[in-house]
């Protein structure tokens, strides 16, 4: 299986199954010399482990990380960083019944169709849980941006047919977003709308369905002149990486669809000058123009399809009778996803952005050493 492998210059390798042994991750290109430790890994773990609310998944793991290499005395070395968490809390028995039965929604039968075998207990490789190595991963590059002063947050703007006030949002700054969205349990920095949500995510649960959302991105501190200007454009990679992740079905950049409806003079961001730098006065391109990034707060948004696996009966089929027949899917599922997202969202955006950082450095380096070079 390709394709477990992301980024250039800063790389990730997620492995493990659901109901394995374990999962992880492998990070070839972190810095050396930047100060890391599990305490600081396992508070990201934390924040998208399963089990902590109602509106999310019973499995109760631990995601205990373990590092295995590339720190040293609590300081990266250069050397790859491996990353491990234990899986001790699944439940096998409850996917029995559905080795011949792709879930509708799920990934069950296209990895059939491209293997020829899958691993019917929840999902193996398509589950949700391969997401614990992305965001083992993140907090390490979330660590090292941290040293450039940029930050990155995601929070849910909208859970099934309720969706939070923008003017409360537009009020609120970068840390108080990040302060309100640990207040409730599905991440909403509106307060208010936040009951509404929970109210909702309860609703789906009891009819034993589930509901999707909207989580918005906001990435601060970026510096201009990231992102490469034709095939690896930042918000091509952003877009990549989040589509990566499981469940999102949409994906948008500063202002996105809304572009199709708007003029070019309502929409193009007037430059003007603040205090000695060029800026926009707006920011409907969402802080990055012809794949680069303009220094502008980079904005995006992701949707999320309601969990594929719900107890309500669907339609699907019993492939080795190859006849039609129901399901009712049980065992212990997020009734919403996005919420759970939020942390993953973060991880992926953190590891783009450093990705290119450390691209935009080399290029920077090559050119102080080519006018070195000129000078003797």
């Amino acid at each position: 299986m390709a394709g477990n492998t992301f980024g250039s210059a800063f790389r990730i390798t997620t492995w493990g199954e659901s109901h394995g042994p374990a999962v992880g991750a492998v990070i070839d290109g972190a810095i050396p010399g930047i100060e890391i430790t599990a305490e600081e890994i396992q508070k990201e773990l934390d924040r998208r482990k399963p089990g902590q609310s109602n509106v999310s998944t019973p499995r109760n793991e631990s995601d205990t990380v373990e590092i295995l290499s590339g720190v040293f005395e609590g300081k990266t070395t250069g050397t790859p960083i491996s990353l491990l968490i234990r899986n001790s809390n699944q439940h096998s028995s409850d996917y029995d019944s559905l080795r011949d039965t792709p879930r509708p929604g799920h990934a069950d039968f296209a990895y059939a169709e491209k293997y020829g075998i899958r691993d019917h207990r929840g999902g193996g490789r398509s589950s949700g849980r391969e997401t614990v190595g992305r965001v083992a991963a993140g907090a390490v590059a979330k660590k090292i941006l941290s040293e450039f002063g940029i930050k990155v947050v995601c929070h849910t703007t909208r859970i099934g047919g309720v969706s939070a006030d923008p003017d409360v949002l537009s009020k609120l700054s970068f840390e108080e977003i990040k302060n309100n969205i640990e207040k409730n349990s599905v991440r909403c920095a509106d307060l208010t709308t936040a009951a509404q949500m929970e109210a909702a995510v309860a609703a789906a649960k009891e009819r034993g369905d589930s509901v999707g959302g909207i989580v918005e991105g906001l990435i601060c501190g970026v510096p201009a002149g990231l992102g490469e200007p034709v095939f690896d454009k930042l918000d091509a990679d952003l877009a990549k990486a989040i589509m990566s992740i499981g469940a999102v079905k949409g994906f948008e950049i500063g202002v996105g669809f809304a572009a199709a409806g708007a003029f070019g003079s309502v929409l193009n961001d007037a430059f003007e000058i603040q205090n000695g730098e060029i800026r926009t006065a707006t920011n409907n391109a969402g802080g990055i123009l012809g794949g680069i990034s303009t220094g502008e707060i980079i904005r995006f948004r992701a949707a999320i399809k309601p969990t594929p696996s719900i107890s309500k009966v669907q339609k699907t089929v019993n492939t080795a009778e190859m006849k039609e027949a129901e399901i009712s899917i049980q065992g212990r599922h997020d009734p919403v996803i996005a919420p759970r997202f939020v942390p993953v969202g973060e991880a992926m955006a953190a590891i783009v952005i450093l990705d290119h950082l450390m691209r935009n450095e080399a290029l920077h380096l090559l050119k102080t050493n080519q006018t070195v070079n000129q000078n003797k």
